[in-house]
């Protein structure tokens, strides 16, 4: 597990006691318990699948992002026909080098950006996707809870 999940699932267990010890404290029958841990739950389950959506919905914003101003290809056309003449790993002793006009390297280097660009594209639309299941699987799940704890009280 990363930090990035071992940290919330702190959090949350952190949280669960500490309801848990509340809910000891103030219950004080055997019934009042049980609608204290049916309240714990309910209010668990809405906390978590809004958390779900929340991130969801900001990944969906970040995509979006991504995809209305895309980050600028990062290698100038320069370095690019500085390092087109230069050949990696060097060409043998006696081989015939094949060189191209500036306009060739032009036509490469454009067909190079928009192939990242394309690339870049792809990638948010799938962010995008996925992000989009972060919000529309938790969302029934949400509302089927809000509306037992509505029916409860």
């Amino acid at each position: 597990m990363t930090a990035s999940m071992i940290i919330p699932a702190a959090l949350l267990l952190l949280l669960v006691f500490i309801i848990a010890v509340i809910a000891g404290v103030k219950a004080d029958s055997k019934e009042g318990e049980e609608d204290m841990i049916k309240n714990i739950y309910l209010y668990l389950v809405l906390f978590a699948t809004l958390m779900m959506s929340i991130g969801g919905s900001i990944g969906a914003f970040m995509a979006v992002a991504d995809m209305v101003a895309p980050a600028p290809y990062y290698q100038s056309f320069e370095d690019y026909a500085r390092w087109g003449m230069e050949r990696f790993p060097p060409e043998p002793e006696g081989a015939e080098r094949e060189s191209l006009t500036r306009e060739e390297l032009r036509e490469n280097y454009d067909a190079m950006v928009r192939a990242e660009r394309e690339r870049q594209m792809n990638r948010a639309k799938n962010t995008l996707l996925k992000s989009f299941g972060w919000i529309i699987i938790p969302l029934p799940v949400f509302i089927f809870f809000q509306r037992r704890l509505s029916r409860g009280k």
